[in-house]
Formats: structure tokens, sequence, C-alpha cells
């Protein structure tokens, strides 16, 4: 009986996750609509997405974000924002971290989601990793918001790997761009959204999310052959953290 009851618990609260994502969307939809109809009112929709869409399901689940910051984002400025990757909730918990708007780029498939795929795919820049062309367009598209002002948003994993795996390997992309752009990279650490809302269905809770924004990593010295280098030194300092937790 307490399993079925665990099992009923972990089901609603899944429900309850999706029925919190679609419906600011709805609320929403007609100034979604219209912010989503030209580059320059990005600003407008990401205010909404951060201080509206992600709030209402990071609070709703009983989820409470916990930001410890080693170095602070300086308003107008960009960005390379990278971070662990192990649940929905890293999406709207980077939202909820900064203030500076950025552009997310995330797999293609997620535009199959009903309502959220619509706004995903005018938003934020898609990758197919399998098309080398994809790729090289990804960086043109990223060069164009970066002179609009905004930052960008890699989850440098490219992908959520198997629940077994603390941190896996990296991605060249988030540091071959930060590079090409002189821009800084901020490593972040989520230590909790594995356990809140996990992949695996009958698990999660309400809880605390933890962040640790780490302290910067300047690129204005670097070159591309410079990239393997970086990207090791923050993944080493995310998985240290990750590793240091347990």
């Amino acid at each position: 009986m307490l399993s079925f009851l665990k099992k009923l618990g972990h089901t609603l609260y899944r429900i309850w996750f999706y029925i919190l994502v679609v419906l600011p969307i709805v609320i929403m939809l007609p100034f979604l609509v219209i912010f989503t109809l030209s580059e320059r009112t990005y600003p407008q929709f990401f205010w909404m997405a951060r201080n509206i869409w992600a709030n209402c399901i990071l609070y709703g689940m009983g989820c409470f974000p916990v930001i410890k910051w080693e170095e602070r984002l300086k308003k107008g400025e960009s960005y390379m924002l990278v971070s662990n990757h192990t649940s929905m909730l890293d999406i709207m918990l980077m939202l909820k971290v900064s203030k500076n708007p950025f552009v997310f780029i995330g797999k293609k498939e997620l535009v199959n989601i009903p309502l959220f795929g619509f706004f995903y795919k005018r938003v934020c820049i898609l990758v197919d990793r399998e098309s080398a062309k994809s790729r090289t367009a990804v960086y043109r598209r990223a060069q164009k918001r970066l002179q609009q002002g905004l930052s960008i948003c890699i989850f440098p994993e490219g992908g959520v790997p198997d629940e077994d795996i603390v941190l896996d390997d990296f991605k060249d992309g988030a540091f071959k761009m930060a590079i090409a752009h002189n821009i800084p990279v901020v490593p972040m650490t989520f230590y909790d959204n594995k356990k809140r809302f996990s992949f695996t269905f009958y698990s999660g809770g309400p809880g605390r999310l933890r962040v640790r924004v780490h302290k910067f990593f300047a690129t204005h010295n670097l070159k591309e052959a410079d990239k393997i280098m970086l990207r090791e030194s923050v993944r080493e300092v995310i998985l240290n953290e990750l590793q240091n937790s347990r």
C-alpha cells in the first residue's frame, strides 16, 4: 500500500509539473506571441519567461532556488553560461540565476513538445548535432545575438547523461564559441535538480535547488587551440564541486 501511495504521489507530481509548464504559457499567450515576432522584443519575452514562467514552475513545485555567487554577472555584459545537465528543471533554474537576458542553444528535438516547442524554436538557437551545416549556422546566429547584447547558455554535456554519471564529458562548442566571441565562461553547479525532478518517473519531490556560480573564466587571451584546456578546466570545477557535495 505504501509503495502504491508513493508511486501515486510521484505520478501526480509529474502531472503537476506539466500543468505548471503549460498553464502560464496559455495565460500569457498573446503577449508571448507579440514578443516573439521580433528579435528586438526578446528582452521582454525573457523577462516574462524568467519572472513569471520559471517562478510559477519552480515555486509551484515546491522547489526553492538557493544561489551562491563567487562572482557576479554585470548588467549589460555578455557571457557564456554553462552548467551540468540533469533535469528539465535546469532550464527554469538557469533563468532564475541570470537577470541578464540570454539565449539557449539546444537540440532541435525539443520543438516537438506541444506549445512549449512553438516558442522554443522561435527564441532559442537550435542545433542538429548530426549536421555540420547546422553547427556552422549556430555560430552565425550566436554572433548576431551577442552583438545585440545578449548572453548564450549551453549545457556542454550535449544532453542529459545516465543518472549514475556524475558529470559527462563536455563538448567543445561552448568553449570554442566563447573564445571566438571573446566572452567569459560562467560555470555553474546545479546540485539538486536530479534529486528534485530526474528523468526516472517514480522519483523527485519538493526542496531546495542549490546553485553555485563559480569564478568566471576569461577568454580574451585565448585562441581556438586553447578550447580543450578551457573545456577541461571548466569541467573540473563543476565535477569537483559535485563530488565534494555528495
